[in-house]
């Protein structure tokens, strides 16, 4: 009797957001020992609305961190990115 090769199992299709709820960056240069890293991240508040919390610092450290109420996920997302759009200005 022959072998039967087990199939795959099927993922579900996986859509991508329009707009991001998250947002990383990183920036690495050891040449001026420079080890850093920028994190955004959407999420729900007890009340109804959004937060937009801010991390960032050294990496391998604790680093600081900073939450923005938004009233809803509108003006969150925009403010998401506002900051993302100026933090790649600067570098």
């Amino acid at each position: 009797m022959p072998k039967r090769i087990p199939k795959a199992p099927v993922r579900p299709a996986c859509q991508l957001s329009l707009f991001p709820e998250t947002a990383a960056l990183v920036r690495v240069d050891p040449a001026v020992n420079c080890w850093r890293f920028y994190h955004l991240s959407l999420q729900p508040d007890l009340f109804g609305g959004t937060a937009l919390v801010r991390q960032w610092g050294r990496i391998g450290m604790a680093g600081r961190q900073v939450c923005e109420l938004h009233h809803d996920a509108g003006q969150a997302l925009d403010a998401l990115a506002r900051q993302l759009r100026a933090k790649r200005r600067r570098g």
